[in-house]
């Protein structure tokens, strides 16, 4: 694929960003109770903030096409849909790791750990959908609303913990009422580098990915072009012969 400047610059920047969420990671000291297990967080609580942040562009975007009706917003809907399925993943297994040690088990029904996994299952069922519709159009219109009522999906998953308790720690940054960071101040710092990185990533991969699905949706418009040149044809061939 070939790059454009602002392509190789932001990926420039992404690397830099993470090799720094790396070293500022490793070098945090251990915590009193869970010891280094605590490193985790940094990727766990930029993963989770990235799903959120894909997941409200999967609803942006939709509700962009539907205003503009231009097919670069139904692109970056779908890119950012895929990302946001990625990091959710991302976000599970961290989790399951973390939780292992520190609450015996990999998993549990707890209500932000259901509402992550149904998550899945709202924005798989966004993607499998956009496998079954053929037209364009109707493709990008009922994709761009089932993306925004899935964006119900973020405060619901966000206030899990405080509308459901259960064994999942509360919200490690705080944002309703008085905002708090729920953890040592050392580890701030590192998580701010970390969810820094992790939003350069996703503006990077919705970037190449947008690319691609612009390159694959004019590959099938050439396509659908020249069906349509070879049935036009076909008569006049006939009739010639």
């Amino acid at each position: 694929m070939r790059k454009d400047l602002t392509t190789t610059l932001l990926g420039g920047a992404t690397l830099v960003a993470l090799l720094a969420a790396v070293a500022l990671g490793l070098v945090a000291p251990p915590d009193v109770n869970q010891g280094p297990l605590v490193r985790l967080m940094f990727v766990h609580v930029p993963s989770a903030w990235l799903s959120y942040l894909a997941y409200g562009g999967t609803g942006l975007f939709g509700l962009l096409y539907l205003i503009r009706r231009e097919r670069r917003w139904d692109r970056l809907a779908m890119a950012s849909a895929e990302i946001g399925v990625l990091f959710t993943l991302a976000t599970i297994v961290g989790g399951m790791l973390w939780a292992k040690p520190t609450w015996g088990t990999y998993w549990t029904w707890d209500a932000r750990l259901t509402t992550t996994a149904l998550s899945l299952v709202v924005y798989g069922g966004y993607l499998l959908i956009r496998t079954l519709i053929d037209d364009p159009e109707r493709r990008a219109r009922v994709s761009a609303v089932i993306g925004l009522v899935g964006t119900l999906y973020v405060p619901v998953n966000y206030m899990a913990v405080e509308w459901w308790r259960g064994v999942h720690q509360t919200q490690t940054l705080r944002l309703l009422g008085k905002p708090s960071f729920e953890a040592a101040p050392v580890y701030g710092w590192v998580l701010l580098v970390a969810t820094g990185a992790f939003t350069l990533l996703y503006l990077y991969l919705l970037r190449v990915r947008g690319i691609l699905a612009a390159r694959e949706e004019a590959r099938e418009e050439r396509a659908m072009m020249g069906e349509f040149a070879g049935l036009d044809s076909s008569p006049l061939e006939s009739a010639h012969g």
